[in-house]
């Protein structure tokens, strides 16, 4: 089971630059919100997608769902590690934590 990261663990870890986020869930739910500067990669799209917006297979990577019962973020983390990528984690509790906290998210806008 990939390893897990707590709410201020991931904070400090965007804060700092020290993390790239993964939103496993992708679509609409990534465009309504999503963690700062999260890019949106769902397990359909990981052996298509991963290499162009991950790079670095040694880097920092955090995967996350909308709560700790969304199997998205595990499958995407599945799916990465098996491509070789080494530092793969899940956020424990997932956005709607993070909203509940308090702490920003982003969105994208449409042109109307």
């Amino acid at each position: 089971m990939t390893a897990l990261i707590s709410r201020d663990e991931l904070k400090a870890a965007i804060d700092a630059g020290t993390v790239t986020v993964v939103d496993a869930l992708g679509g609409d739910y990534y465009a309504q919100q999503h963690l700062p500067g999260a890019i949106p990669l769902t397990e359909a799209e990981v052996a298509d997608r991963a290499a162009e917006l991950l790079p670095d297979k040694n880097a920092a990577i955090v995967t996350y769902c909308s709560n700790p019962s969304c199997p998205n973020s595990q499958a995407v983390a599945n799916r990465l590690t098996a491509l070789g990528y080494t530092d793969v984690r899940k956020y424990r509790e997932g956005i709607q934590d993070w909203v509940e906290a308090g702490l920003p998210v982003e969105s994208l806008t449409t042109a109307s």
